[in-house]
């Protein structure tokens, strides 16, 4: 546990470097401003839809039909959980977009000052690191929209947001802290050497995530962490190689 609080203290010493607290905050933003902006356009017609698909539906349609009351506080409910879920689809865009473009130019920064004596044997490439965030969002998605009947359990719904939040945070930040310093095999074996805890600091993002106003900095924050603690978990497995070389 030490180690993963590490990771975070690391991360917000590094907010004070020049030019990586934005990078934190312009990934949410552009997100929150797209998907806004696609629910607002679609608004009418998903609530359209909603309404015909519950007068259509057996049994159920025709009382709705007569009771105005009712058909209301299903459009609310529906309304309300169209919001809801938006949130994960704009922290899922958040961290692909900040693994893509921002998460590269922070690591650039922090290993300049933090670990200039970490060699780049660059295992991993931007093509690769496109198919992971592929693969990443497509599985989160799909277990989001699996997931949605649980939801309606008491208290489910916010344990099954941070497993996911975890999930995504794990798999789509791990590839691209270490591509470029790690090589082909380490790029493989330190995630999965660490694979519990990575899953906690993943999991530290995913509470971020739902605390407001800090989970606008949330996504960038917990890819500043996987960076910290990856590079830190490179530089120790690489010193006790050589020391085994040595001996």
């Amino acid at each position: 546990m030490k180690t993963v609080l590490l990771s975070y203290f690391s991360a917000l010493r590094s907010l004070a470097r020049p030019g990586v607290f934005w990078h934190l905050v312009w990934p949410t933003l552009l997100a929150t401003f797209l998907w806004t902006a696609a629910m607002l356009f679609s608004w009418g017609a998903l609530v359209g839809w909603a309404e015909g698909a519950a007068l259509d539906a057996p049994l159920v349609g025709g009382w709705l039909q007569d009771s105005g009351v009712a058909m209301m506080v299903l459009l609310v409910l529906f309304k309300i959980s169209l919001v809801v879920f938006m949130l994960p689809l704009i922290y899922l865009t958040a961290t692909l977009i900040i693994g893509a473009v921002a998460l590269p130019m922070m690591l650039e920064k922090v290993a300049a000052q933090d670990y200039p004596d970490l060699a780049r044997r660059g295992g991993g490439s931007n093509l690769g690191s496109l198919w992971n965030a592929l693969k990443v969002g497509l599985g989160f998605v799909a277990m989001l929209l699996l997931s949605l009947p649980l939801w309606l359990l008491p208290g489910a719904g916010l344990l099954i947001s941070l497993v996911l939040t975890a999930w995504l945070n794990q798999r789509a930040f791990a590839y691209d802290a270490l591509m470029v310093h790690a090589d082909a095999y380490e790029l493989k074996t330190i995630p999965r050497q660490h694979h519990g805890k990575l899953f906690t600091v993943g999991l530290a993002g995913a509470v971020l995530a739902h605390v407001p106003l800090l989970n606008l900095l949330a996504p960038a924050l917990t890819g500043l962490a996987f960076v910290h603690y990856l590079l830190g978990a490179l530089r120790g497995a690489r010193q006790n190689e050589h020391i085994i070389e040595v001996v």
